[in-house]
């Protein structure tokens, strides 16, 4: 967007210094949801992915933000629940175009996998699953392949020395013994308290100090909404005879309570919908493994689930599941978006603070270890797997490893392949 006059920031650091520049007044809202539209089309492989996606399109093409501010909200967005790769989205938005601009940049990026993955969920409504069995052991064994390629990228990335590995296998180890809310809370609080002792002297050194005046009242007011809506919304699932506000308060848990996102929402989800028996586990699994064949955050599966709710059948059967993917979609973002908005201007403050530094780290290390957790269940465990099974994972996890190709055709592959075997 051409402008005579921009906003400089700069940021030094060991190679020298980098100068991004940010058009004066912001960027257009139509601009910031265009290009996030066709990152949504385009953006395969999941949220660490994403992040690079993101740092392409912004950091190295169009030099809107420097290197050191980008990373700095990147580890805001691992360090606080929700789905990190949407959260850095939205605050990437916020910086261009306010509050406004980090719901062009949500919708953008979240619109074209919702809409497939609740059409998806629509084309379960009524349908019998026996008849796809081939296909939802396809997409079983591909999720498989896909959370294993996943943790060992990630475990790579974050868990680079003896002490982060220590502290991702003690992660995992407790998740598997107690999988709960509390422990995996419990894990992110121990992973940051680690880090606080035992990673500050890997901490690299921060030159980018400046930041952008924010209002801390508008965030205050949306923290306040978000530990709110935690407390209200089970009350008003008690009290709801037509049972929509326990579906809201499910998915808006989901969204608020997990650290790390993307793979580790999975056991939330799973309880929230699976446990009191609105979907079915194998539906759960084979819209799982569908997620993976579409671009985009996999927090979207919430609008597979929520479309496939309802098993009605007709036009108002379809209308009823399009809302409630919908309805889902939205709670399952919220909390993410109420974050963003009530902790960024906060973070401005704190973020060059070498301690939050070395716990963020830890925290880093921690969520490794969830991700592995998650690895073994329900992944491994929910598909039972026998040697053809596991030479099949094993196919899967070298064709994403040396890149021959993309997820959303192995996924594909997989789906016309379990059909093939359960026909023959």
């Amino acid at each position: 967007m051409p402008n005579a006059t921009s906003q400089t920031e700069t940021s030094g650091g060991p190679g020298g210094s980098q100068t991004s520049s940010l058009p004066v007044g912001g960027v257009g809202l139509w601009q910031i949801f265009l290009i996030f539209l066709r990152l949504g089309l385009t953006s395969f492989g999941g949220p660490v992915a994403h992040i690079g996606y993101f740092r392409e399109e912004f950091v190295a093409r169009r030099k809107w933000l420097s290197d050191a501010r980008y990373a700095d909200l990147v580890a805001l967005c691992q360090f606080v629940p929700g789905p990190a790769s949407s959260q850095v989205g939205m605050g990437i938005g916020m910086a261009l175009g306010g509050l406004r601009g980090s719901l062009a940049a949500w919708l953008g990026f979240t619109m074209p996998s919702a809409i497939v993955l609740a059409a998806l969920g629509m084309a379960f409504v009524g349908f019998d699953l026996g008849s796809v069995e081939g296909i939802i052991r396809g997409l079983k064994l591909v999720a498989v392949g896909v959370v294993l390629h996943a943790l060992l990228g990630m475990a790579r990335s974050l868990c680079p020395d003896v002490t982060r590995a220590i502290l991702a296998v003690l992660a995992a180890a407790i998740m598997i013994a107690s999988d709960t809310v509390l422990a995996q809370f419990g894990v992110i609080l121990g992973g940051m308290l680690a880090g606080f002792v035992l990673l500050r002297g890997k901490v690299a050194g921060d030159a980018d100090s400046s930041h952008a005046p924010r209002s801390t009242t508008g965030a205050v007011i949306a923290l306040c909404v978000f530990f709110a809506l935690l407390v209200m919304l089970p009350v008003l699932a008690e009290i709801d005879p037509t049972g929509l506000f326990a579906v809201i308060d499910g998915f808006y848990r989901s969204g608020a309570l997990v650290f790390g996102g993307g793979h580790v929402v999975l056991p939330l989800l799973e309880n929230s919908v699976v446990a009191p028996g609105w979907v079915d586990a194998e539906t759960f699994l084979a819209g799982y493994g569908a997620t993976q064949a579409v671009p985009g955050p996999i927090f979207t599966f919430a609008a597979y689930l929520g479309a496939a709710l309802h098993t009605g059948s007709g036009g108002s059967g379809l209308a009823i599941s399009a809302l409630t993917s919908l309805v889902t979609l939205i709670a399952i973002f919220l909390p993410a978006w109420l974050l963003v908005v009530g902790l960024l201007p906060f973070w401005d403050r704190v973020r060059h603070v070498p301690s939050m530094r070395a716990g963020l780290m830890g925290v880093n290390a921690a969520v490794v270890g969830l991700l592995a957790a998650v690895l073994y269940d329900p992944i491994w465990t929910g598909a039972n797997l026998d040697i053809f099974d596991i030479g099949c994972v094993v196919l899967v996890f070298a064709i994403l490893q040396w890149r021959i190709a993309p997820v959303w055709a192995v996924v594909g592959a997989g789906a016309m392949i379990g059909y093939l075997v359960g026909i023959f």
